[in-house]
């Protein structure tokens, strides 16, 4: 029997933000991340690149946060330590978690004549290993493994019995238990974990990001630029360079999964967790180039759906035309709206919209009222 009151509904995100003169997401050469959508070349921001901001927003909202790291082995041994180990006892502890997710490298065979030269350099290769895996762990599932070494008299081999490391990630797992009652990290719950090792610690994410994408077609402009060297005596500048940036009308899709939220929050604190994320993807803005080229950008335009069915991203496939001097901003709101009317005529009752607000339009409506009426469909 199905007991999850939120299955199958979401809260939408349709977000549209204008930033001049900004280089919010770099490429592996520094230019400005880019996209063929529609036969335009339009501005992209990668999700990954706000969802890292959104996730570091909402640490300084005050939420607990996983960490998500490959210094794995320091995470567990400063518990251990708070619970009375000895330095030494709270790096073997630390290590014993670390080394189930190193992966072990094949051993060299001596050729012959150079036995010895390659021996040492099988050793060094083992000092050197580290976990090439960034483990994403809640405060509660770090406190639960230190307290399993500390019953043991932090004797990592005591509690960790396997000597294989798949099978050493399973009483990992086995410890640490069910990932509903133990997972208190938020972050984590929104944006999921995959631990290939253990599959038990699984967790879906309930939250989905789309690439940010420019509304219309966008070239890449470069700036030149000069230092001056305050001690020089001589004309001229003491550097030169040159960096890309553009300047964008973005359009940004989230989609909040409730009934996603529900089950890995084990039906606890909805509220506040919605209440975060949205606070989170209100305040937070991609960190590239701050200093040089500001985009202190807020929201311009949200259209907010509380919806049952199938998700809907506005794809805007042709690109839209600024008129009459009037910028992207407006075209860009009149293609989401219209866009979204149709789809929910053609949906019918599969469109299933429980609620629908609009930011941006009304000089009244604030988030905190946005934030009231979404948490209003959390009362199940």
């Amino acid at each position: 029997m199905n007991t999850n009151p939120f299955q199958s509904r979401i809260i939408e995100f349709h977000i549209l933000q204008s930033f001049p003169v900004t280089c919010l997401n770099r490429d592996d050469v520094g230019s400005p991340k880019s996209c063929s959508v529609g036969g335009t070349t339009r501005a992209r921001v990668s999700s990954q690149c706000w969802k890292r901001q959104v996730r570091l927003a909402m640490h300084e909202l005050g939420i607990t946060h996983g960490a998500r790291t490959k210094l794995i082995s320091e995470m567990i041994a400063s518990v251990c330590r708070d619970k009375g180990a000895d330095t030494e006892q709270a790096k073997a502890c630390g290590d014993k978690i670390e080394h189930i997710f190193i992966k072990k490298k094949e051993e060299k065979k001596p050729k012959k004549g150079k036995g010895t030269e390659v021996l040492e350099e099988t050793a060094m290769d083992a000092a050197q290993e580290k976990t090439d895996t960034l483990l994403f762990l809640s405060p509660k599932e770090i406190n639960i493994l230190a307290e399993a070494f500390a019953k043991e008299d932090f004797n990592p081999d005591k509690v960790i019995l396997q000597k294989d490391a798949k099978k050493q990630a399973k009483e990992m797992a086995s410890l640490i238990g069910n990932v509903a009652e133990a997972v208190d990290a938020l972050d984590i719950v929104l944006f999921g974990r995959m631990v290939a090792q253990a599959a038990e610690l699984n967790v879906e994410a309930a939250a989905s990001f789309a690439h940010a994408i420019s509304t219309h077609k966008v070239n890449s402009e470069v700036e030149f630029f000069t230092a001056v060297d305050d001690l020089q005596t001589d004309q001229g500048a003491g550097h030169m360079g040159s960096l890309e940036f553009n300047s964008a009308t973005y359009y940004r899709y989230i989609s909040l999964d409730l009934g996603q939220l529900y089950q890995s929050l084990a039906g606890q604190n909805l509220s506040e967790a919605v209440e975060a994320f949205t606070k989170a993807l209100f305040v937070a803005v991609p960190s590239a180039r701050q200093t040089t080229m500001s985009g202190a950008s807020p929201w311009e335009f949200a259209k907010v759906l509380v919806r049952k069915g199938q998700r809907l991203q506005v794809p805007f496939e042709a690109a839209v035309q600024a008129k009459d001097n009037s910028g992207f901003l407006q075209p860009s709101i009149q293609t989401l709206k219209t866009y979204l009317a149709t789809k929910e005529k053609q949906h019918a009752p599969l469109f299933g919209k429980l609620g629908d607000y609009t930011y941006g339009e009304d000089e009244n409506y604030s988030i905190g009222q946005l934030l009231e009426e979404l948490k209003a469909h959390l009362e199940a």
